[in-house]
């Protein structure tokens, strides 16, 4: 079986690989030109644990191949996937114009039957406007070609991405068609074999589900750091109330850690266009407006612990600043934490040390040298006036205390991710302030 991908980011280059893996023959195209070459040379744009290892498996195998040409793979294809960027308009809304101009190449191009499948994430009705596209290219030439549409949308976790994809909880398709149905699940044979369930619906449903999965993951984060917030001030411990909350089998233990607020690529692009979707049918979303609004001031909360703890003057103070991805196994920094916190504290005169095991590169190319980049943790600690701990990276987890309290001008940690424990860090000698506990009782 053959297939094409089309954009090899961080969905489609996942998607294309996996796929290769249990054996199907993907193509994956894009039209970076750069990309696709060092990708055909084994040089992978993105950081995810195993894929370099996989990619470059499969392409030695055969079954793995990068172009720039999706109209060269079109004929011998029975399936493209489009896994093209959908990122946020002015207003919150995700752009569409990346998925729909696949969508009217391959209408332009086809010459027989395929199904075109949405892997990006995409507003409700989006599959009824590829198909219209694809249709009214056809028009166009006068072909009389059949032709299908499906939504799969991705499931995938960054930093466990691969294994995600292997391993799904479900596979979600939506389809009108039987004969899509029948093709998508001989496609997805090698994941049913082992038990992973495809969960076949209608389009609109499909399109959804994306959606309402990843702003119920927010809503939990958002939650719990509202809750952490009012912890503090009546003298609660965050991680006794997470612990008996998450032995409720109702609730669950995934995604109820306090911390700095949520980002990445995926939960606040998806609640801003489905908060959109809403209100462009006449809807309001309190819940997720709410929700987006918690996760806005939660960015902030180290900043203004900080900024009490040194009398409200950061002015010429240097803050020691470990881990600036949005979260562990990943350089990706959309929506991170730490650039709010970057930000705040260079507007507020600090300068700012920071350390990455692996998003120093990405840093350098979103904010420049805006602030000074340490060779490792350590580093960043010398002389600074505290440290801030925004990912929770393995390598932060256990650390010298020692070797940091000598480094460090004053002995203060402020932890976005509640990584230490309080007592140990008051009788190392640290002033220690976290998430949803009053550390100066």
């Amino acid at each position: 079986m053959k297939i094409t991908i089309v954009g090899t980011g961080y969905v489609g280059l996942v998607t294309g690989t996996c796929f290769a893996e249990v054996g199907i023959n993907v193509t994956c195209v894009d039209i970076d030109k750069i990309k696709i070459d060092n990708l055909n040379k084994g040089i992978i744009p993105i950081y995810e644990p195993g894929l370099e290892d996989m990619v470059k498996r499969n392409v030695e195998k055969g079954r793995l191949h990068f172009s720039t040409s999706l109209v060269s793979t079109l004929d011998e294809v029975e399936v493209v996937f489009s896994a093209v960027g959908t990122p946020p308009d002015e207003d919150g809304s995700a752009d569409l114009h990346y998925v729909l101009d696949v969508a009217r190449e391959v209408g332009k191009n086809m010459s027989k039957y395929l199904i075109m499948v949405t892997k990006s994430t995409v507003p409700v009705g989006t599959a009824k406007k590829v198909k219209k596209v694809i249709q009214e290219e056809l028009d166009k030439r006068g072909e009389n070609i059949n032709f299908d549409v499906a939504s799969n949308p991705e499931f995938l976790k960054e930093g466990d991405a691969v294994n995600d994809f292997l391993k799904p909880d479900r596979i979600v398709v939506g389809t009108e068609s039987r004969k899509a149905e029948k093709i998508m699940s001989r496609l997805y044979k090698p994941f049913t074999m082992n038990g992973h369930p495809v969960i076949f619906m209608d389009l609109p449903s499909a399109e959804m589900t994306k959606y309402a999965a990843n702003s119920m993951l927010a809503t939990k984060i958002s939650f719990m750091n509202d809750i952490a917030n009012l912890c503090e001030l009546v003298g609660a411990d965050v991680n006794n109330v997470r612990k008996g909350i998450g032995s409720d089998s109702r609730i669950g233990k995934k995604f109820i850690y306090p911390g700095i607020g949520y980002g990445g690529s995926c939960f606040p692009k998806d609640v801003k266009a489905l908060i959109m979707t809403a209100e462009e049918n006449n809807y309001n979303l309190r819940v997720l407006n709410a929700v987006e609004e918690v996760n806005k001031t939660q960015k902030l909360v180290l900043f203004e612990k900080a900024k009490k703890y040194f009398n409200n003057n950061l002015k010429g103070k240097t803050i020691a600043l470990w881990g600036l991805s949005f979260k562990p196994q990943t350089d990706d920094m959309r929506e991170s934490p730490a650039l709010v916190l970057i930000k705040e504290f260079l507007d507020a005169g600090a300068k700012i040390k920071a350390y990455d095991p692996v998003a120093m590169t990405e840093a350098k190319r979103r904010i420049g040298d805006v602030i000074e980049y340490s060779k490792d943790q350590y580093e960043a600690l010398i002389d600074a006036d505290c440290m801030l701990l925004c990912t929770e990276w393995p390598e932060f987890k256990f650390p010298n205390f020692n070797v940091m309290k000598r480094l460090l001008s004053h002995p203060v940690i402020f932890d976005g991710r509640n990584v230490y424990d309080k007592t140990e860090m008051k009788k190392a000698g640290f002033d220690y302030f976290c998430i949803g506990i009053d550390t100066t009782k």
